[in-house]
């Protein structure tokens, strides 16, 4: 109960601050994915291969994620505070306290001048292309690089933006996607987010990562940069670029091991309502420092998937989506025996009030 406690004690206190700003406003939305997925390999306990946090629960009908979201905003101070339920809440935060997994967001920002503003709390993460919001990516599954790279993060962030083209970032955060710090670990973590919009059909973005995510006595610097391209080609074309590359050093040598994942997305507007979305994705983590589970021989896996849009109102999206993902191992099971590949079909309602 505290923490519930502080947090509504945070938006109470928030009009006292703003007071004399006649620019108070205060809004509340939702959102609702509502999914079934089929995996042709057939697990019996129904949990999808463990990298995949979105979509992952096989043959049952089931809500990925459903968000309640209030937000504040005025002159001089803003915040919001989100609240979520659904199996991407149950998988993405297993490792917070009960009473944190709940937390979508829950921050709170001061104008410090005209173009500068200082946040403080649980946020979304500012690295990748793809959120945890289905609605607002290119296809309806989460690529290799979004499952696999933070979804949230706790810290504060120093933001400058500077009209529509620039918007720099600095963050010192409690590490690599989590609020609760890991025990014997007293480091910080630091973030960068540098994105440019030479055009209005143009986004360029540059995130990294440097922490510790070991125990202070096994210290393994990681370091990680994110950079994504977007492209507005036609009223009804969009094309986007990735390409993530992570280090992390060895115990006890100067050595360092590499992860990357480069690729593509497109999506085209069919008619006004029906869109087509499509993504070719490779991740190579060969010493296992994200996928920790297959190594060695390592995790090399290449992915495709392609999906169809119907959207017949501005606030509904029904989407179903075919995947592979192909890997130079057999990490996958079927039947009780190791295969190289997995195969699944993804159906979803989405609802945004």
């Amino acid at each position: 109960m505290k923490v519930w406690f502080i947090l509504l004690l945070s938006f109470v206190a928030i009009p006292v601050f703003a007071q004399g700003d006649t620019t108070q406003q205060l809004t509340f939305s939702g959102f609702t994915d509502v999914y079934y997925t089929y995996d042709f390999n057939q697990p019996r306990t129904h949990e999808r291969p463990i990298f995949l946090y979105n979509h992952n629960r096989h043959n049952e009908f089931n809500i990925n994620l459903a968000i309640l979201k209030a937000v504040y905003s005025s002159d001089k101070v803003r915040g919001n505070l989100a609240l979520m339920a659904g199996t991407y809440a149950q998988y993405n935060l297993a490792a917070e306290p009960d009473l944190l997994r709940n937390i979508y967001e829950a921050n709170v920002g001061i104008r410090l001048s005209k173009d500068l503003w200082l946040d403080a709390g649980i946020f979304t993460s500012h690295i990748g292309l793809e959120s945890a919001i289905s609605k607002d990516n290119y296809t309806l599954t989460r690529g290799l690089a979004a499952e696999n790279s933070p979804y949230y993060e706790s810290g504060v962030k120093l933001t400058y933006a500077t009209g529509h083209k620039w918007l720099i970032t600095g963050l010192i955060l409690n590490g690599w996607q989590n609020i609760r710090e890991p025990a014997g670990n007293s480091n910080k973590a630091l973030g960068t987010q540098i994105q440019f919009k030479p055009s209005a059909h143009i986004v360029l973005n540059s995130s990294s990562f440097i922490g510790n995510e070991k125990p202070d006595s096994t210290k393994q610097w990681r370091y990680f940069h994110d950079f994504y391209a977007t492209f507005q080609i036609k009223p009804r074309l969009k094309l986007a670029a990735v390409f993530d590359i992570g280090a992390q050093k060895q115990l006890n040598t100067n050595k360092y091991n590499i992860w990357y994942t480069p690729a593509l997305l497109l999506h085209y507007g069919l008619l006004n309502k029906l869109g087509l979305g499509v993504r070719a994705e490779y991740y190579q983590d060969k010493k296992g420092v994200i996928m920790t589970r297959y190594s060695p021989p390592g995790f090399k896996i290449t992915g495709y998937s392609v999906n169809l849009d119907y959207a017949p109102t501005d606030s509904i999206l029904l989407r179903m989506e075919g995947r592979l993902l192909d890997s130079q191992e057999s990490i996958f099971v079927r039947n009780s025996q190791p295969v190289d590949k997995s195969t699944a079909i993804t159906s979803s309602i989405a609802i945004v009030f």
